[in-house]
């Protein structure tokens, strides 16, 4: 693990891959807090411990918030993949950290262009930008390890 650590490039992907997960973490504490708020809940159980089966429902905005996570797990987890293994391929420490930096920017403002119902295309153009990095990082990964297959 030391030998890890002392990777420039894996401590950089280590440094964006956790801020993409607490910002994971932070997108699912939103979405059980409007829950909350809006009295929507997707169980029963919770509907009867807060009000009532009338509150065993579904809302736009919950709705809007669980997407943008689910969103985000179908995407930051291939990109924690692809980011550690391309990391032990020997990058230049300024080529990752620009890949690692353009996926984080551009989920962050997915995520905002998400939860504020930004107009299009600009959730579009987020997800679009974040998969040039992963693209980029995968056919390089591929490359590395052509020889073995």
């Amino acid at each position: 693990m030391a030998v890890l650590i002392r990777n420039e490039v894996f401590s950089c992907f280590v440094f964006y891959g956790v801020l993409l997960v607490i910002k994971m973490y932070i997108i699912a504490i939103i979405t059980g807090q409007v829950r909350l708020r809006k009295k929507a809940f997707a169980n029963p159980e919770d509907a009867l411990r807060h009000g009532g089966l009338q509150y065993h429902r579904e809302d736009p905005y919950v709705e809007r918030c669980r997407r943008a996570h689910v969103n985000d797990m179908e995407n930051i987890l291939p990109f924690l993949f692809l980011g550690a293994i391309y990391s032990m391929t020997g990058p230049s420490l300024a080529v990752a950290r620009i890949h690692f930096l353009v996926f984080f920017m551009a989920r962050v403002l997915h995520t905002i262009a998400y939860l504020f119902a930004l107009r299009a295309p600009t959730r579009s153009l987020a997800y679009t930008v974040a998969q040039i990095p992963c693209i980029s990082m995968a056919v390089q990964i591929l490359i590395a390890v052509a020889a073995y297959a």
